[in-house]
């Protein structure tokens, strides 16, 4: 296979989802045998400044000729002419969590921005491939042939068991980057309507990604007066993670949207109950009776299935065992690095 290099905006030991995925398919390529450099632009992406395109250029400029560039969509559609450019002696290949056009929030400037660009960009690609099925939707205003588009879903490592909270305060755990997608105030405004009150929620995502989200939520958390029951835990990883995915009792995420739900996987293969939206792989993932699952945006729908997982002990069990019938179904990061080799050695071999 030819030599490849990851490009990526800010650092690849971000802790949010799409840089995980990256970071496996990096340690997952290398283990099979592939030569990987990561190539890391600057974290201003996807709203670079003239300074942070610049850098890229030049980084870009000095990747030798018939290299196997993969561009995560944070920075490729942000970078249209460049991409365009470079698409003459490199091959690109577009990696789509989420097309930027797409993201939760935009304003239709932004939107209208981030469309055309990801619509040069994504012209160019010799290879697109998207991190879940959700995104294929998402990618059909590009008019893409279906020949150049991979699904090649995340992996799942397996877990122990959690032990839960045994105890009387039931233990909710979220796991997500507090930004406007992932529903964060939804969820407290639902939390603070459920009738039964032994709960504790920590929330385990980070802080500084997206300050006005962050001060959103500590103002939410203060005027429904849940102080004392609700934790902004930050970033974590290792360890301290695995630790509040133990003493869990069920997993909570009201995300507005996902392409995928790596949040939602990792609690299923730590047997973990799961109450959620239905958006991206969650309704898929979630089947066999593992959670409780919700339209985006029905608050009353919300509410009521936080009320009856927190309020009844039986249900709560019955679905810990359809998590646990589901944690075994899940994909490991070894299947998903070998599906994107085999996307890979398709475009080295035939372009």
């Amino acid at each position: 296979m030819r030599s490849i290099v990851l490009v990526v905006p800010g650092h690849l030991g971000e802790r949010t989802g799409g840089y995980l995925y990256d970071r496996r398919i990096v340690e997952g390529l290398r283990r099979l045998g592939s030569a990987v450099d990561v190539l890391e632009l600057d974290a201003s992406f996807p709203y670079p400044t003239p300074a942070a395109l610049k850098q890229a250029a030049d980084a870009l400029a000095a990747v030798r000729a018939g290299t196997i560039a993969i561009v995560d969509s944070l920075a490729l559609g942000a970078m249209p002419d460049l991409v365009t450019h470079e698409a003459s002696r490199l091959r690109i290949v577009a990696l789509v969590h989420l097309p930027l056009a797409a993201a939760y929030g935009l304003d239709r400037d932004t939107t209208a921005r981030f469309e055309e660009g990801e619509r040069r960009a994504l012209r160019v690609a010799a290879l697109v491939i998207v991190t879940g099925r959700a995104a294929l939707p998402l990618i059909a205003r590009y008019e893409l042939t279906p020949d150049r588009v991979f699904v090649v879903e995340p992996g799942t490592d397996r877990a122990p068991l959690a032990r839960g909270s045994l105890g009387q305060q039931l233990e909710l755990l979220s796991v997500a980057t507090l930004n406007p997608g992932k529903g964060h105030e939804w969820l407290l405004a639902a939390l603070s309507a459920v009738p039964y009150r032994e709960w504790r929620l920590t929330c385990a995502g980070s802080l500084t990604r997206n300050p006005e989200t962050t001060d959103r939520v500590r103002t939410t958390i203060a005027r429904l007066g849940l102080e004392d029951r609700v934790s902004l835990a930050g970033d974590l990883e290792g360890p301290a993670l695995e630790a509040c995915y133990h003493s869990a009792d069920v997993f909570v995420l009201a995300t507005r949207q996902e392409t995928y739900g790596m949040a939602v996987a990792e609690a299923l293969a730590h047997g973990l109950p799961v109450v959620a939206t239905m958006t991206g792989a969650i309704p898929e993932l979630v089947s066999d009776g593992a959670g409780l699952l919700v339209p985006v945006g029905d608050t009353p729908a919300l509410v009521a299935a936080l009320s009856r997982v927190l309020s009844d002990a039986g249900l709560r069990a019955r679905l810990a065992e359809g998590a646990r019938r589901m944690r075994d179904q899940l994909p490991t990061w070894e299947e998903t690095s070998r599906r994107m080799a085999a996307a890979l050695h398709s475009l080295a071999t035939h372009g």
